[in-house]
């Protein structure tokens, strides 16, 4: 994740300096992190257990893992994951599925699986001191 999240601050670092006029630098970047990381972190996150993508800062028995243990619950696995992706928390996805008639028990078994929260956790935003190791490495 960390190429990727280089790239996207870089490039959040150039669209708000060309909106401003001059070089944001370091600034932007700090923006970008706390704007943005977690919903980067989310995002990457997600795409390793939907079996996306492989990330190397996921372990790698979880890649993939709710297709794995949800083969019967695929359709309610991708609306979950959409919703989560386009932003929604874990009450949210709770109560569109409790308006929607959906089985909670599979709701619950899922958010718990991906634990949207513990991501935060997990993959911590860079150090607010310092953001900018985000570019630098």
């Amino acid at each position: 994740m960390t190429d990727d999240a280089r790239e996207e601050a870089e490039r959040f670092r150039w669209i708000q300096s060309e909106k401003a006029g001059h070089d944001l630098g370091e600034e932007a970047i700090r923006q970008w992190v706390s704007r943005h990381w977690p919903a980067f972190v989310s995002g990457r996150a997600i795409e390793h257990l939907s079996g996306q993508r492989f990330w190397l800062e996921m372990p790698r028995a979880e890649f993939g893992v709710l297709v794995r243990e949800f083969p019967n619950q695929q359709e309610l696995v991708r609306e979950i994951v959409t919703r989560l992706t386009a932003g929604a928390d874990n009450l949210t996805i709770l109560q569109w599925a409790t308006d929607n008639i959906v089985p909670m028990n599979e709701v619950r078994n899922i958010l718990q699986r991906i634990d949207i929260n513990g991501l935060r956790d997990r993959f911590p935003p860079p150090d607010d001191a310092d953001p900018a190791h985000v570019v630098h490495g």
